[in-house]
């Protein structure tokens, strides 16, 4: 079976039929880029959405994560990313093996075409030359046949006429006969013409033109072929990142099989527990004898500022807090001119009516706290530094987690003292390489950093051992003289409780319902930080290289371009944005702010 005996006298079809076949190849590709253009579109969305559920950092949400469950949800993400990649090594590799090597074949084929046809076109038009110069030859050869034969005829004409002169019969027997030569030779090249047509046509037809078809066909056949097995490869490459896609899969079922609901009930434990034990019993007050009646001290309706010095406790109940009251923050310090003494004797606030127990509860259940927003608190908020207004057990906590962290700086500014000191020795082997005194000043700064951090750790270490019980209570004048107290509050030094440390570290107070419930808002600062993000008021534009090694600042880049959502507050601090995960402060000296002036907040033009 062969196109070049089968098919030859259809070469415009076949050129056609090619054609065709490099159009359907060229679709093929087609089709493949759109799909890695689909696996890849897919991957980014999987990407997103995983990127989308991540907890954020250094945020309370991720503080959360820290249950089986929450860290399985994490797994499953992490997996989700994967699984994800794995859709852009499709997307990889059936580029890389299907459409590079398919667009670069498809060139290949079409000059291969385009060499073919030409040189059957060539044959073609070698042919029919050949045959122009055979019906030429023929129509000499008619002609001059023509010719001869009225010559001769003329010839008889006049050798038969009596009237004619021998010399005019002789001149038209010459020219018959140089007609008839004529004939003869037209004869002959026709005859050797012809002769050579046949044998070009021979060849044309049973050489040439088979050879050419053959070729043509044996390129048509390998273009079936090449595209059968990039059809191959299309299939193959779904099936290798299978297994991976499997073990995402199978790590998302590990994940979900590590929950332990049994360790995250535990868990819940010591995220809330207060350390306080419950109350004991309330006494019983009897109205019958009014001039000797008596109020427990663990009652909920105790008179807040009778200006007794001490409180009596009963039971076990001691020091110990009704679980539905908030604790009190520690009272704020005093103006400059007052006494280190006025607010533990200060007047004592008016004593309230007594209230029912039930009274007091629905209040409590009823009232709307005020929450205020946790930005402030990121640039100086109400929280004390030392988390005296958290339960015993939550400050321990807290305390660790700080002393921690200090220790953790310590030891990277003690790397970098290392660091520094190994460059100095360098610098000192070798002075070419640099002046070992310009070290100097930068080796000093690192020391005076682990100086202070290490007092900041010594604080917060006396800290945490008077919460354990290691070192005793201190005073409330060591305390206020040690900046503990927060700057934030008003001092109303005749609202504030006398407030006095359990040996528990927690407080206990005295004060007015009003008072009570405003610590119950104040309270809830600290635990409501989740807030849309703010909106973008503006742009500026990095006029240095900041590098942001603090909590809460962000490092740019000369000549970077950002958001702006919050303005300089006067603090020489603006806040901006380089992504949805990436804000911080920055010098206002600094970047070079362009407010917006539809924008929220938005003042002036720097």
């Amino acid at each position: 079976m062969s196109w070049g005996t089968e098919l030859w006298d259809q070469f415009d079809n076949l050129e056609k039929h090619t054609q065709w076949g490099i159009d359907i190849l060229e679709k093929y590709i087609k089709f493949v880029k759109e799909r890695t253009e689909i696996e890849l579109s897919y991957a980014k969305q999987l990407r997103n959405l995983s990127k989308k559920y991540q907890p954020k950092k250094n945020s309370k949400e991720e503080e959360e994560y820290k249950y089986t469950s929450c860290k399985a949800f994490i797994s499953n993400l992490n997996e989700m990313n994967d699984y994800a990649g794995q859709h852009e090594v499709i997307s990889e590799n059936m580029a890389s093996q299907i459409i590079v090597d398919l667009a670069r074949y498809v060139q290949e084929l079409k000059q291969e075409r385009k060499s073919n046809f030409h040189d059957g076109r060539k044959a073609q038009q070698h042919i029919e030359t050949c045959w122009k110069q055979l019906e030429s030859s023929k129509r000499r050869f008619e002609r001059d046949c023509k010719e001869a034969d009225r010559a001769q005829q003329y010839f008889e004409k006049m050798d038969a006429d009596i009237n004619v002169t021998k010399a005019d019969v002789e001149k038209a027997r010459q020219q018959a006969q140089i007609r008839h030569q004529m004939a003869e030779d037209s004869k002959a090249d026709y005859s050797s013409i012809l002769q050579k047509f046949n044998h070009e046509q021979h060849e044309y037809y049973h050489t040439h033109i088979p050879n050419i078809f053959q070729k043509i066909q044996e390129m048509e056949e390998r273009r079936i072929v090449r595209m059968g097995e990039s059809m191959k490869t299309y299939a193959e490459v779904d099936r290798q990142v299978i297994p991976i896609i499997g073990k995402c899969l199978d790590g998302i079922v590990k994940a979900a099989e590590s929950i332990d609901q049994k360790n995250d009930s535990q868990l819940v434990i010591e995220a809330y527990k207060s350390g306080f034990e419950p109350p004991g019993d309330i006494e019983f007050e009897d109205y019958t004898q009014p001039m000797k009646r008596t109020v427990s001290d663990n009652s909920l309706s105790n008179s807040r500022g009778e200006g007794k010095p001490d409180l009596k406790f009963g039971g076990k109940s001691k020091g110990k807090l009704w679980p539905f009251i908030k604790k009190n923050k520690p009272p704020p310090p005093p103006p400059a001119s007052a006494s280190p003494s006025a607010v533990p004797n200060g007047p004592q606030s008016p004593k309230q009516q007594k209230e029912p127990l039930s009274h007091r509860f629905n209040e409590f259940m009823t009232s709307k706290p005020k929450i205020h927003c946790f930005r402030s608190l990121k640039r100086g908020g109400a929280t004390p530094e030392d988390f005296s207004n958290l339960p015993p057990e939550q400050r321990r906590k807290k305390l660790q987690q700080k002393v921690d962290e200090l220790n953790k700086e310590i030891q990277k500014e003690m790397d970098q003292r290392d660091a520094i000191t190994k460059m100095k020795d360098v610098y000192l082997k070798n002075p070419q390489m640099g002046d070992p005194a310009s070290l100097d000043h930068k080796l000093a700064e690192v020391s005076q950093n682990i100086e202070k951090l290490r007092v900041e750790t010594q604080k917060f270490e006396a800290w945490l051992a008077e919460v354990e019980g290691r070192l005793p209570a201190r005073s409330e004048q060591a305390r206020r003289q040690s900046g503990l107290y927060d700057s934030q509050n008003p001092p109303t030094v005749n609202n504030c409780a006398q407030d006095r440390e359990s040996p528990d570290g927690s407080y206990t107070e005295e004060q007015s319902q009003e008072s009570e419930m405003k610590v119950l808002a104040t309270d809830f600062d600290d635990e409501f930080d989740d807030e849309e993000p703010l909106p973008a008021i503006g742009t500026c534009k990095a006029l240095y290289t900041f590098e942001g090694q603090n909590e809460g600042t962000i490092s740019v880049v000369e000549g970077e371009t950002l958001y702006v959502i919050e303005e300089d507050k006067g603090d020489g601090w603006t806040r901006i944005r380089r992504n949805e995960d990436e804000e911080g402060y920055v010098p206002t000296s600094y970047v070079e702010v362009c407010l917006d002036k539809n924008a929220k907040g938005a003042k002036t033009y720097i």
